[in-house]
């Protein structure tokens, strides 16, 4: 660690910049750290919005990643409200939202993702709602009280999970997706389709390639979606989760090097030396992206990306280096059903189904060799995948098809 580096601040206050704050305390940097965020509330976790939150099975305090007091107790400058507007790479300085400025020694940018707008006429409807903060999933909590039809656009993972809480509670939930497919971009077609009936069953409606070309309104609110064939849906409330997109434009205005995220080197590098990135926004090269349609270079959305090159950075920032390296996982629960995603697949990777009592996986093989494993209701696969694909080891599709091969030997040996 460089004798000069007294002050680090870090832009974004997510789950990528949590953990680079509390990492580079734990490594032993005693300088000066600010962390700007821009929602009011402390740092906390964003995958239970959709679930848990919804559902009511936490609170607000439960998502916290950690109380008040570990912010004080670690010097961390926890700047709420707040975010980076501009930055100065000649004089080392951040402009901030409230007027203020910073200058860094070193600059981490955790900016995160905001989500894709769908855009329609009526798209800002009363009723039309979008769920990605705190604040939307509590005004999501209060709209679906004393309503009926609820109209998703969108079959991703929030648009599933969100469905999944609904039908739950006996509400009349249509999705609609432009995709033939739930899941598309993210899982096999023999995982799409397990989780089209998991959700059919418990009472959900699909609409498959279907795009939205207005939301109808009467006195300023919502009350149907119109799709592009001509149907009318009715709907109480419209809930849209199409995607997201990298928040870059601080890197590009900055110019450094963007291209659907901010361009990163292996250790996390932007190219000026006193600029990092990492998380959500963050494109990156790494060996399990080797073969995919993007090259060997990738953006992750996901917690366990977030936490790892939150710990990565903090290490080569106090004195250790080493390239990013970890297996990318992924998570989604919907209903009772847990899916369990390790490695990263191309759409066009081969499929080999392993069933095991009410639980399947999906290994999938990409020139031969192991590229990633979906998992539902089988956790003992899912980390003996993420074993394998760390070490760099492979099975037949053979091997993968029986359900009495040892995966958990073949990970350990």
């Amino acid at each position: 660690m460089s004798e000069a580096m007294d002050r680090i601040v870090i832009a974004g206050a997510g789950q990528a910049g949590f953990q680079a704050a509390a990492s580079l305390r734990e490594a032993g940097f005693s300088g000066s750290l600010i962390l700007v965020g821009d929602e009011a509330a402390l740092p906390y976790q964003r995958p239970p919005l959709s679930k848990a939150y919804l559902a009511g099975k936490t609170d607000a305090r439960g998502l916290l990643l950690r109380q008040e007091s570990f912010f004080a107790e670690h010097r961390i400058d926890h700047r709420a409200g707040t975010r980076v507007t501009a930055l100065d790479r000649g004089a080392r300085q951040v402009r901030l939202s409230d007027g203020g400025g910073l200058g860094y020694d070193h600059l981490i940018l955790a900016t995160g993702t905001r989500n894709r707008t769908l855009p329609v006429p009526g798209a800002d409807l009363a009723g039309v709602r979008q769920l990605r903060s705190l604040d939307d999933a509590d005004a999501l909590r209060a709209a679906i009280e004393g309503i009926r039809r609820i109209v998703v656009v969108g079959a991703g993972f929030i648009g599933l999970e969100f469905a999944a809480v609904c039908a739950a509670r006996g509400l009349s939930v249509t999705v609609i997706e432009a995709a033939e497919r739930v899941m598309a971009r993210a899982v096999s077609p023999e995982t799409s389709q397990a989780f089209r009936a998991f959700h059919e069953e418990a009472g959900v409606a699909f609409l498959f390639g279907a795009g939205v070309t207005a939301i109808e309104g009467e006195g300023g609110r919502v009350v149907a979606i119109r799709t592009a064939d001509g149907q009318s849906l009715p709907a109480d409330l419209v809930v849209v989760g199409i995607g997201v997109v990298p928040n870059q434009e601080l890197a590009e205005e900055a110019g450094l090097a963007v291209r659907d995220g901010i361009e990163v080197d292996a250790f996390l590098a932007t190219s000026d030396p006193a600029i990092s990135a990492i998380g959500d926004c963050v494109r990156f090269p790494t060996r399990f992206a080797a073969g995919l349609p993007g090259g060997d270079r990738v953006r992750i959305e996901s917690v366990q990306n977030a936490v790892d090159q939150g710990r990565c950075l903090a290490a080569r920032l106090t004195g250790r280096p080493a390239a990013y390296d970890a297996v990318p996982w992924f998570w989604s629960d919907q209903g009772p059903r847990k899916l369990q995603i390790a490695g990263l697949a191309a759409p066009d990777d081969a499929s080999v189904l392993r069933r095991a009592g009410a639980g399947f996986s999906v290994f999938r093989f990409r020139d031969g060799r192991l590229s990633a494993v979906e998992s539902v209701d089988r956790a003992a696969d899912h980390m003996a995948a993420r074993r394998l694909l760390a070490a760099g080891r492979t099975l037949t599709p053979e091997q993968a098809a029986d359900p009495g091969f040892d995966l958990k030997a073949l990970a350990t040996a």
